[in-house]
């Protein structure tokens, strides 16, 4: 029996088929043909036949055999990859995005999502991380920031097996989030690259500085308390991958670090590096643009 629920199906039908042939509404990501419908199927190693079937009925209905049967999940995935995969819409690349969008609306409730990973789909799991990284997902995958959705990808993966790997993870997360806004700004990096470096790098064409001047009189403090928390958590998920992560090795009996405390790591990481991203646009009155930061 497939772990995925008939949404997902559903969804998978909407952008592998493109939609009826009658319909009017503008098809999510691709229209395809039957034969295009098989030749897709097959490159997912797939032997799928339209036969005297309409298109969409018979593409949904191969999908339900292919979740019944043996490794169901295992192929669905191979699917959702394959109709994920940017290089089928180099000419349009707005519509791979709304491809990933409509099946993570789906993939959601399931608790998964899709994001693009150095040109790669990869299906990463939504649940083990909770909201914020969720969303930090969603937003990354439309900005098309290869370097911090490596750094998700590598977070979500390592929660459950490997915690020390996800804080160095959820710390790296920050730091590519704070190099790619200082390269949108056309600012240099500052001499002292690791995490506190960054975030002070970026507090202030941002705005976010706790010594800003413009604030409100009745809540001036209150504010400048949450920005000096920037400060506090960039450094305390830092001075955890020092202590606990991965990034120095491990040594003969190490004690592994509780899998709570890397949640919340990522977690934090996801909700500072949302809001970092979040207030550069909105300092802009822009998003960010789609393309790959090295």
């Amino acid at each position: 029996m497939s772990g995925f629920s008939p949404f997902v199906i559903k969804a998978l039908v909407d952008v592998i088929t493109g939609g009826a042939g009658n319909d009017s509404t503008p098809p999510v990501g691709v229209y395809r043909s039957g034969p295009k419908i098989e030749q897709f199927f097959l490159d997912c190693g797939l032997d799928m036949r339209i036969g005297a079937t309409s298109r969409v009925p018979a593409t949904t209905e191969f999908l339900r055999q292919v979740a019944r049967g043996e490794n169901g999940d295992a192929v669905l995935t191979r699917v959702l990859h394959r109709v994920a995969d940017p290089h089928d819409y180099l000419a349009e690349p707005e519509k791979a995005h709304a491809v990933v969008e409509h099946l993570n609306r789906a993939l959601e409730a399931d608790g998964f999502a899709l994001t693009i990973v150095g040109g790669k789909s990869q299906l990463v799991t939504r649940q083990a991380s909770g909201a914020i990284v969720a969303a930090i997902i969603e937003k990354t995958t439309l900005l098309d920031f290869d370097t911090v959705q490596r750094d998700i990808a590598r977070a979500q993966q390592g929660l459950t097996d490997d915690p020390e790997d996800t804080v160095t993870a959820a710390c790296s997360l920050i730091e590519s989030v704070c190099r790619s806004i200082l390269i949108e700004l056309n600012l240099p990096l500052p001499p002292k690259k690791d995490i506190d470096g960054l975030i002070r790098a970026v507090q202030e064409p941002l705005g976010l500085s706790p010594g800003k001047t413009d604030l409100p009189s009745d809540i001036e403090a209150d504010v400048r308390q949450v920005l000096s928390g920037l400060t506090s958590v960039a450094k305390g998920i830092g001075a955890l991958r020092t202590h606990a992560g991965d990034a120095h090795g491990r040594e003969k009996g190490f004690r592994r670090l509780d899998a709570r405390i890397a949640r919340l790591s990522v977690n934090a990481a996801g909700s500072l590096a949302l809001f970092l991203i979040e207030t550069w646009e909105h300092r802009q009155k822009r998003a960010l643009p789609l393309r790959e930061v090295a």
